[in-house]
């Protein structure tokens, strides 16, 4: 299996994203590039413009990546949304926020758009006056056996807390009452935000198998490093690996997938033949081709209907991902 071999690679298209048209695109060009999985925004809109970009590809190359849907089980910073009023702002602001914002989703009259905010963060201490907040934004249990059922993803991604095992168990019953078949569940987890380490972090990957083998799931352990952070520069490459390198040897049994500040130079930074069995881009992925989908979009477009701006995103794609499905 593709797992077993270290050649896993997953785009993360946003656990709060709901940019519809930049999804199905961007979707599309990673599933063309020959990633294996895309998670998206548990969101029934999303869901479907990602299968728009996934059918498509499908009917011209044979291709379709597993879907897979994000869910926490409490409060995580993948899964909220900033806002602000506009009109608090002092009309002389240099508005850092909008400079910072790696979405576009600030503009000059509007404050934040909300359906391309997908909730970095960066914005928040950006605000020299404090103006900016977030709000939770995910889907609530009592919505799982609905939602669930009518989606019927390939796979569901859970991300979890140091001391939640409880909350991870009945978000595991509850997903489980959808009576959907699952090719996985991905438990993804890190140590930025929580006052732990990683000996700690790994006994709670260890209840959170516990559970899993309860109810004859399979794992992938998506070990956080810095989350949103791939497109900042490759600093943020080296946390991701350093955590991967700690908790190897005292994980669960499973595959280790990376992700958090993972970006084209992280396999740069491995320094023997033994690497991660799986990887997941997320912010970079989106920025090295968000140009071309926004040049199509003014072009009153989808990416995938002009041929031009189509290949061009799909060999930026492939530059990213191959050193991983060829290595």
């Amino acid at each position: 299996m593709i797992l077993a071999k270290g050649t896993w690679v997953k785009l993360i298209c946003g656990a709060s994203n709901q940019d519809l048209p930049s999804i199905s695109d961007t979707c599309a060009v990673y599933a063309a590039a020959g990633v294996h999985c895309v998670d998206i925004a548990a969101d029934l809109a999303v869901v479907n413009a990602a299968r728009e970009g996934l059918d498509w590809v499908q009917a011209r190359t044979g291709r379709r990546p597993w879907l897979m849907v994000s869910v926490s089980d409490g409060k995580d910073s993948h899964f909220r949304k900033a806002f602000f009023n506009p009109k608090t702002c002092p009309q002389n602001c240099p508005r850092p926020c909008q400079k910072i914002c790696p979405a576009n989703a600030i503009t000059d009259q509007d404050g934040i758009i909300p359906q391309l905010c997908y909730g970095c963060g960066r914005c928040l201490p950006a605000c020299p006056f404090g103006y900016i907040k977030s709000e939770e934004h995910f889907l609530s249990l009592k919505d799982f056996h609905s939602f669930f059922s009518t989606v019927k993803p390939d796979a569901i991604e859970i991300h979890t807390a140091p001391g939640r095992a409880k909350a991870f168990q009945t978000t595991i019953e509850a997903i489980l009452k959808s009576q959907i078949t699952l090719n996985r569940i991905a438990v993804s987890c890190g140590l930025e935000g929580h006052k732990t380490n990683s000996k700690i972090l790994a006994q709670e990957l260890w209840q959170r198998y516990q559970c899993l083998r309860k109810f004859n799931l399979k794992p992938i352990w998506q070990l956080d490093g810095r989350p949103m952070s791939g497109d900042i520069g490759p600093g943020t490459a080296r946390v991701a690996l350093s955590l991967w390198k700690r908790l190897r040897p005292i994980a669960p049994p499973g595959p280790l997938q990376i992700a958090g500040g993972t970006n084209g130079q992280t396999i740069q930074f491995l320094d023997s033949s033994i690497k991660p069995e799986g990887i997941a881009f997320g912010g970079v992925a989106r920025k090295l081709i968000q140009p071309l989908i926004m040049e199509a979009q003014a072009k009153n477009k989808k990416l995938t209907e002009w041929p031009d701006g189509w290949n061009k995103a799909v060999e930026i794609a492939k530059s990213l991902i191959n050193p991983w499905l060829l290595n």
